[in-house]
C-alpha cells in the first residue's frame, strides 16, 4: 500500500513496451489493482506490477500503441478480476474474459482496444430455485440455492471470503439476471446482498479462503482421471486432482492429444487455456469443439466447456493473465463439486510472456533471461489444482494438464525443467516417434507418473490384484527391448542371441498394439477402463510365453502376424463378432508356436 503526498491525478510519466510508469496521485494504490490509461477515446486496461514511492509499474493488458506521456490514468480500486456465474459454459473469452463473439459482433472482425465489454449476459434470466429458507445459518462456501446451466446444476454459494457463519435474512426463487438480487445475508459486515454472479481476483486462489479457516479440506487424490487413452491410463495415470505436464517439440502432437483428452477424460467440465499459440490452430479447435459430438451425454463437447483465447498475435500481457483467468474459473465450478480438466497450452508462451515483462521491468534476469521467480511462479500455478472437499459436503478437483513447447525439443532448458519439478506425471512427446507416425508420441522410455505408484491400491481392486506388478514387468519389457534394438544397430540381427531377438519383437509387440491408438477409428480412438482391463491382460498373457522358433524370419513372420491381428482386434468393437473372430485367430496362431 503507498499513498502520494501529490495532489495531482496520476499520469503516464513513462513507457517501455507493455510497462508503463505512473506518477500516482493521493489516492491509495494496491499491487495488482487495475486502471484505465485515457488515450484519446480509449481506456487501455492495466495492472499494477510495482510501488515506487510516488510512482508505480503498471503492465498495459493491450497494445500500447498511442500511448503518450502525460496521459491520465483512472486507478479502478479493484484488483484484476473475472465474473463468476451462470452462462460461463459455451462460451469463448480472451485473457482478460473478454467474450470474443460479442465483441466481433459488435466491433466487426478487427478486436477494438479499449473496450470492456460484460463476461456474462447481464440481460438472460437464469431460473433459480432456493435450497435453504430465511432464518437458516450456513457456513461459507455452503449453497444458497441452485440454477440449471445446460445440462450442469450450478450452485450459488455463500461467499467464500466472509470470515464466519452467515444468516440469510431474505432468499427467493424466480427468473433472474446475474446481476439480480436472490438473497440477503447477515455477516459480521453487515447485511450483504447475493447475486447470480461476483467477481473473483484472478490471482488469488478461491479455495484458498475456505482452507485457511478450516472450511474445506485438500484431499489426497484416490481414483485416476480417466482419457481413455491406453498409453496414459495403463502407464502413466494422472490422478483427478492432479497435474501433469506434455513437454515436446513443434509437430509431435501436443494439441491433438490434449484435445483427445477434452473430448473423452471423464470430466464434467473442460477450460482450454490457448495461450499464446498460433490462431490457425486455436480457430481449428474452436470449430471442432462446436462440431465434435460430446460422448460424456450428447450435445456438442462446446455445451461443457470454456475456451480462454489469447493467441500470439494478442497482446503479451493479456496472455500472461488469462493462465489465472482460466483457473479461477475452473476453482469456482470445483467448488460446486464438479471434475474440472484445465488444459493450458502452452505453459512456454506464458513464461515467455513474463520474460518479456520482466525485461521492461529491468528485472535481474534468470536462466535464458527468464525472470529469477520462474520456478515460483510455475508452482504457484499448478499448486492452484487439487481435489478439495467444502463445508457443505460438496467434493470437487480440478486437474491441470500443461503442455510446454521446448525449442528444439530441449528438456533441458528452465520452463521444462521447473515444470517437471512441479507436476507429477510426465508425458513427454518424442519427435522421432511422431515422425514414424507413432500417435500417441508420448515416449514411454522417457515419461513417467508418480501416480502410479500412489494410486496402486486402486489399480489392484479395480482392475486386477497385481495390476502394477504387470504394468511395471511390461514396462521393464519395453527398456530391455529398446536396449536389444540399440545393440542390432552396431551389430545387426547376428550380433544379439535368438531369446534377445524375440524380447526386441515382444517389445515391439506391445508398442505396436497396445500403445498405440488411431485417432482417426471410431472404435480405437477412445478405449473404456473395462476394455483396458481386458486388452492389457491379454498382451500380458502374449508377451510373457515363452516361444521357440527356427529362425529369426519365423520370429519376424510371427509377431509381424500377431500385431496386425491385434491391431485390428482394436478396431473392432468389444463383444462384436469380430472382435471374437480375432481373438481365436491371435489364441490358434500362439497355439502353434507354443
Amino acid at each position: 500500500m503507498n499513498t502520494s503526498i501529490s495532489s495531482r491525478k496520476p499520469q503516464v510519466v513513462a513507457v517501455k513496451g507493455n510497462i508503463v510508469t505512473v506518477r500516482l496521485g493521493p489516492e491509495p494504490v494496491r499491487k495488482n489493482e487495475t486502471a484505465a490509461i485515457l488515450t484519446g477515446s480509449r481506456r487501455l486496461l492495466a495492472e499494477v506490477l510495482r510501488i515506487r514511492g510516488a510512482e508505480a509499474d503498471l503492465q498495459v493488458l493491450e497494445d500500447t500503441t498511442g500511448i503518450r506521456v502525460g496521459d491520465p490514468v483512472e486507478l479502478s480500486g479493484e484488483l484484476l478480476s473475472v465474473s463468476l456465474g451462470p452462462g460461463l459454459l459455451g462460451r469463448i473469452f480472451d485473457g482478460l474474459q473478454s467474450p470474443l463473439a460479442v465483441l466481433a459482433a459488435q466491433h466487426g472482425f478487427f478486436l477494438p482496444r479499449g473496450v470492456q465489454v460484460p463476461a456474462l449476459d447481464p440481460e438472460h434470466k437464469w431460473s433459480f430455485v432456493p435450497a435453504v429458507r430465511a432464518g437458516d445459518r450456513l457456513r461459507p462456501g455452503e449453497a444458497l440455492g441452485t440454477v440449471q446451466e445446460g445440462r450442469l446444476r450450478h450452485t450459488i454459494l455463500v461467499p467464500v471470503d466472509v470470515a464466519q457463519e452467515v444468516q440469510v435474512t431474505w432468499i427467493q426463487g424466480g427468473s433472474f439476471t446475474v446481476l439480480d438480487p436472490v438473497a440477503r445475508i447477515r455477516t459480521g459486515r453487515g447485511e450483504e446482498m447475493v447475486r447470480l454472479s461476483r467477481r473473483w481476483p484472478v490471482r488469488r486462489s478461491l479455495t484458498e479462503p475456505l482452507l485457511r479457516s478450516g472450511r474445506a479440506e485438500r484431499l489426497f487424490p484416490e481414483e485416476p482421471l480417466t482419457t481413455t487413452i491406453r498409453l496414459v491410463d495403463t502407464f502413466f495415470p494422472i490422478a483427478r486432482g492432479g497435474t501433469a505436464c506434455i513437454p515436446g517439440p513443434f509437430g509431435a502432437g501436443k494439441t491433438v492429444l490434449q484435445g483427445l483428452f477434452a473430448r473423452y477424460a471423464f470430466a464434467d467440465i473442460v477450460i482450454v487455456i490457448a495461450c499464446g499459440e498460433r490462431a490457425g490452430e486455436v480457430v481449428e479447435m474452436i470449430e471442432d469443439f462446436g462440431r465434435m459430438e460430446d460422448p460424456q451425454g450428447g450435445g456438442s463437447l462446446m455445451d461443457r466447456s470454456i475456451i480462454i483465447c489469447n493467441t500470439s498475435s494478442m497482446p503479451v500481457a493479456a496472455r500472461e493473465a488469462s493462465i489465472y483467468t482460466g483457473l479461477a474459473i475452473g476453482e469456482y465450478y470445483r467448488l460446486m463439486g464438479h471434475q474440472v480438466l484445465v488444459l493450458a497450452d502452452s505453459t512456454s508462451r506464458w513464461a515467455q510472456a513474463l520474460r518479456e515483462t520482466s525485461g521492461n521491468l529491468e528485472e535481474i534476469p534468470g536462466e535464458e533471461a527468464y525472470p529469477a521467480y520462474l520456478d515460483a511462479a510455475i508452482k504457484e500455478v499448478y499448486e492452484r489444482a487439487g481435489q478439495i472437499r467444502t463445508a457443505g459436503g460438496a467434493t470437487g478437483s480440478l486437474t491441470l494438464i500443461g503442455t510446454v513447447s521446448p525449442a528444439g525439443g530441449n528438456f533441458e532448458e528452465p520452463v521444462t525443467q521447473s515444470t517437471l519439478g512441479t507436476v507429477k506425471a510426465f508425458l513427454g512427446l518424442s519427435a522421432e516417434r511422431a515422425y514414424r507416425r507413432f500417435y500417441p508420441a508420448v515416449d514411454p522410455l522417457a515419461s513417467w507418473s508418480r501416480y502410479r505408484q500412489q494410486l496402486a491400491a486402486h489399480f489392484d481392486q479395480a482392475l486386477a490384484p497385481g495390476w502394477s506388478d504387470r504394468v511395471q514387468r511390461i514396462l521393464s519389457l519395453l527398456h530391455a527391448g529398446d536396449a536389444v534394438r540399440r545393440m542390432m544397430q552396431v551389430t545387426g540381427e547376428e550380433g544379439v542371441s535368438p531369446a534377445d531377438f524375440v524380447l526386441y519383437h515382444k517389445a515391439l509387440f506391445v508398442d505396436m498394439a497396445y500403445l498405440q491408438q488411431d485417432a482417426f477409428d471410431a472404435v480405437d480412438v477412445s478405449t473404456a477402463p473395462a476394455r483396458q482391463k481386458e486388452s492389457f491382460l491379454f498382451v500380458c498373457d502374449l508377451v510373457e510365453r515363452d516361444y521357440v522358433f527356427p529362425g529369426r524370419e519365423e520370429a519376424r513372420a510371427f509377431f509381424l502376424r500377431l500385431t496386425g491381428l491385434y491391431r485390428n482386434l482394436n478396431y473392432a468393437a468389444q463383444g462384436s463378432p469380430d472382435a471374437e473372430r480375432l481373438k481365436r485367430e491371435i489364441e490358434a496362431l500362439v497355439a502353434a508356436v507354443g
